[in-house]
């Protein structure tokens, strides 16, 4: 069986620094025999969550838009990666409405008392949070932490399964080309993802 990976890109810039970061792991697994799709989140139509609480009756949410073929894809996926930088001590705008938009799973998992995926697919996933930062704060993907976290777990991506690179000091575009490790540590990354992916069963 084949590794299933999907990627968000959500950076509003396209091919900075984040995405940058994430196309060296998708090239990483891609190689190595995974089948891998990347989402453009500012490109695709994902609107906003309404807080209108219909997913916890109709256990979808009420709109139809691009999330419904994402919602599919994040069930289906065996590593799900998500990729955004830093903006104002936070996710993107675009990362955020992708995390908010997973309130329907949030329901389905706790309200609705439902599976997201079946049991014997539980430890077996695995989830990559990708982040880039201008600045140099020690500090500075503190606050993006939580919703990820958040975003993971309710897609059953347990904490223990969650692999994390945060590179700050890279501002400008390009800026992560010359990082003196960022690129290996991606490369890294994606190696130790597939092989623990391959040790728990799924290919």
């Amino acid at each position: 069986m084949t590794i299933d990976v999907l990627a968000f890109s959500t950076s509003p810039r396209r091919h900075g620094n984040s995405e940058t970061l994430l196309d060296r792991v998708l090239d990483v697994m891609r190689g190595a025999g995974a089948a891998v799709e990347k989402i453009v989140v500012p490109e695709a139509d994902i609107g906003p969550c309404r807080g209108c609480n219909a997913c916890a009756k109709l256990n979808r949410c009420i709109q139809r838009d691009y999330m419904d073929y994402v919602h599919d894809r994040i069930i289906e996926a065996d590593c799900i990666i998500l990729a955004s930088p830093i903006y104002c001590m936070g996710l993107t705008a675009q990362a955020k409405v992708l995390v908010d938009r997973s309130q329907v799973f949030c329901t389905r998992k706790y309200v609705l008392r439902l599976p997201i995926v079946p049991p014997d697919r539980k430890g077996r996933r695995a989830g990559i949070f990708l982040s880039t930062a201008g600045q140099t704060w020690e500090n500075v993907f503190d606050a993006a932490i939580p919703s990820v976290k958040c975003f993971f777990n309710v897609i059953d991506v347990r904490d223990r399964d969650i692999k994390y690179l945060m590179v700050n000091g890279v501002d400008e575009k390009g800026a992560i080309g010359r990082h003196p490790t960022a690129m290996h540590d991606a490369e890294t990354l994606a190696h130790e993802v597939i092989a623990h992916l391959r040790e728990v069963g799924v290919a």
